[in-house]
């Protein structure tokens, strides 16, 4: 299940970025996303009184010089207000309450969401900041005085937060419901490919808003099992700030790959492999997530003998961090290759869980060994024990070694090909964690 989400908003310099770094423990200032497979540094994981969440700095978005300043406002409230479960709002005590902050607040408390009032800049330690009380104005509750830099109030902020999130999900869905993620960059195809899904079969169950999401769920069930559907057709959202909200869209995506068992990652047959296509692939890897790579309006592509294969090229080498996805070419307006999704959500999602016995794994591991020597660094050679599994949804090993200094990265991802070899986990990333079992001598 998803975590908690809390955005920070508030207009710039109030200290939004400062206090992210404090809250997640991080020292490097949030400015700008950092492309490739990684999550973009702008969401942070924290935790507090035992409950865990997913926190993010909206402090990206910089207003214009011009009349647009509030739009830009506007956008980036909007954005935590449909995401969050509670929102912390930053204002800075040294300025005061401004038209911004105003404007910002007024939004959230049509909102309905639980709203924490963070004034920033309150360093000194003492009675409390007579300026603080000009906040009240916002209609926001009760101010809390907080220093970003030293850390005050933090915890005051932390318990406001945890005190408001939505109970913990039990479990209640059936074991054998797959949930589908269908993610990807704005005008790919998600919500078609979902209403292809959902109407030519006619055996929806229920569609009901996300409980803490803006994601739509659809239960949906055929001949080939139950499901359902995470559409996070938000994303396609358009608009002159494009640049600034784009960085938040992946919100969508990260809420809606935490919740599932199978991501399908949809890719414009016309664009190729984007950058962001790489982006929202690599959150989809990073969560251990089972994934099927989804090639939509195939049906629009001039093609010859070789289209497929040059394609599905392209695509490896775009995201060659999950060679293991299997690519599928489908139109979801014409409906060319949809049914076969089905049995490979089942196959991925199935092979996902896979559980391989020590004995197996062990078995594998030697005769990986006697092929190929286990690496050496000046005269001491790399000595492994045994290997085990821990974990599945995605499958993980650890491997126990003599030092664990000695295990090179090339060793370890020639033992995941030799599990892939024998075991297939097709479709699921693999997890391997390399522990040191004692400094025996060789």
């Amino acid at each position: 299940m998803a975590k908690p989400l809390v955005a920070i908003v508030g207009r710039p310099n109030v200290g939004k970025s400062m206090l992210f770094n404090k809250l997640t423990g991080r020292r490097t200032a949030i400015v700008e996303d950092t492309p490739g497979v990684t999550r973009d540094r702008i969401y942070g994981e924290c935790e507090w009184n035992g409950r865990a969440f997913e926190l993010i700095d909206t402090g990206g978005i910089e207003p214009s010089k011009d009349s647009e300043m509030l739009l830009f406002m506007r956008r980036q409230a909007e954005i935590a207000i449909e995401t969050a479960d509670v929102i912390i709002m930053v204002t800075d005590v040294k300025v005061g309450v401004t038209a911004a902050d105003q404007e910002v607040a007024s939004l959230l408390k049509r909102s309905k969401k639980p709203v924490c009032l963070a004034v920033n800049k309150c360093d000194a330690i003492g009675p409390v900041n007579p300026d603080v009380f000009e906040f009240y104005s916002l209609g926001l509750g009760d101010p809390i005085e907080v220093s970003a830099i030293h850390g005050h109030g933090t915890g005051e902020v932390l318990d406001f937060c945890t005190e408001h999130f939505p109970a913990p999900e039990e479990d209640d869905e059936e074991d054998d419901v797959i949930r589908v993620a269908i993610v990807g960059k704005p005008n790919v195809g998600k919500s078609s490919l979902l209403n292809r899904i959902l109407g030519v079969e006619r055996v929806i169950v229920s569609d009901v808003a996300g409980t803490t999401r803006d994601a739509i769920d659809s239960r949906f069930e055929n001949e080939h099992g139950k499901y359902c559907f995470i559409d996070t057709a938000g994303m396609r959202r358009k608009s002159k700030v494009d640049d600034a909200i784009e960085k938040y869209s992946n919100l969508r995506s990260i809420n809606a790959i935490d919740r599932a068992d199978v991501c399908l990652i949809m890719i414009d047959a016309n664009d190729g492999v984007t950058e962001q296509d790489t982006k929202i692939a690599g959150l989809a890897h990073e969560a251990g997530k089972a994934s099927i790579i989804v090639v939509n309006k195939w049906d629009l592509v001039e093609k010859d003998t070789n289209t497929m294969d040059e394609m599905t090229k392209q695509i490896r080498n775009g995201l060659s961090f999950m060679p293991y996805a299997p690519v599928l070419f489908i139109s979801a307006m014409t409906g060319q290759r949809v049914d076969r999704l089905y049995e490979l959500i089942n196959y991925v999602n199935e092979q996902s869980a896979l559980r391989i016995t020590t004995g197996m794994l062990n078995n594998v591991l030697e005769d990986a060994m006697a092929r190929v020597q286990p690496p050496t660094d000046k005269g001491r050679r790399l000595k492994i024990y045994y290997m085990t599994q821990t974990g599945v949804k995605p499958p993980h090993f650890v491997i126990f070694c003599n030092d664990a200094r000695l295990f090179h990265f090339s060793y370890q991802r020639y033992l995941e090909n030799q599990i892939r070899g024998v075991f297939g986990l097709d479709g699921t990333p693999i997890r391997i964690t390399i522990r040191q079992k004692g400094d025996k001598e060789d």
